[in-house]
């Protein structure tokens, strides 16, 4: 809620005057004159939330694996989202950066605002925060009201998942990012809040880091209901099947080893949706 009611200040001096300052999740307010037309995206889900806000057209570079929608895979790259490219960033001459902070890292945010960029920061950690992204975007490159028309449909899907699961019994989820290192996320995460959205419980939701290494021991003493893996593509990672041996955890000893696309999931951007209903049929299932 608060990205939705606060610090969007829009002013109009004439048919040629504009300016906004919109506050960033890091609490810095970006100030432009004029909407962007120029928009470097730093992230995959970023890039979908740009063109969820109409401001695809405007997107000038991206970071790799930026490839929803279709006409994203266009668009000039400028390296990963780790190890970006700054002279490639700076020969695109932008009037917007979007950054990732968790993704693209303190330091490297830094830089680019030393650069004297216009930098924009991104790090939702509720479900809600998406649609917050996307309307704040849209405001940024001069599409507010199909933004919010797009924030709005999103939020009640968001609703009717919510109706449909919030209430039913809990259910004790690990949620497994990678097998080697054996890697899953905290309760901070906004992974985790999907995890809630289904009345799940993230087993591992007080470790201290957001992205912790455990071991097999601990997932064994944690004794998860359910097993979701993510993996790399499309395709179940056959190392979710590593898991089987291990008949002492509940999860395996029920057959409720699962898998759910991490683009559907692991990216930050309306389609999280998807990965959310699979995630609250698999649960619905355990129960």
């Amino acid at each position: 809620m608060k990205y939705f009611l606060v610090y969007l200040l829009v002013s109009f001096y004439s048919l040629n005057a504009w300016s906004i300052t919109v506050r960033d999740d890091i609490g810095h307010d970006v100030a432009l004159e004029k909407p962007a037309k120029r928009i470097v995206s730093l992230a995959p889900h970023i890039t979908e939330n740009l063109f969820a806000a109409g401001a695809g057209d405007q997107v000038v570079g991206v970071v790799e694996y930026s490839d929803y929608p279709e006409r994203a895979k266009n668009i000039t790259s400028i390296g990963s989202y780790r190890s970006f490219n700054l002279e490639a960033i700076l020969a695109l001459n932008p009037d917007l950066v979007v950054a990732w902070r968790s993704g693209n890292g303190d330091a490297k945010i830094a830089q680019l605002k030393s650069l004297g960029l216009n930098v924009f920061v991104e790090e939702p950690r509720k479900i809600e925060d998406i649609a917050g992204s996307i309307r704040r975007f849209g405001a940024l490159a001069g599409h507010g009201a199909e933004a919010e028309r797009t924030s709005q449909e999103f939020l009640r899907e968001l609703n009717r998942l919510r109706k449909m699961y919030s209430n039913d019994a809990p259910v004790g989820v690990f949620y497994q990012v990678w097998n080697d290192p054996l890697q899953t996320l905290n309760g901070n995460h906004l992974i985790s809040d999907v995890i809630r959205l289904c009345s799940g419980r993230n087993v591992f939701s007080e470790a201290k880091t957001l992205a912790p290494h455990v071991s097999v021991e601990g997932v064994i003493a944690a004794d998860p209901d359910v097993i979701v893996a993510s993996g790399m593509g499309e395709n179940r990672p056959e190392w979710l099947d590593d898991w089987r041996p291990w008949d002492a955890i509940s999860a395996v000893r029920n057959g409720h080893l699962y898998f759910i696309n991490p683009d559907h999931l692991e990216r930050h951007s309306a389609r999280i949706l998807l990965g959310a209903e699979k995630m609250c049929q698999h649960l619905q299932r355990a129960r």
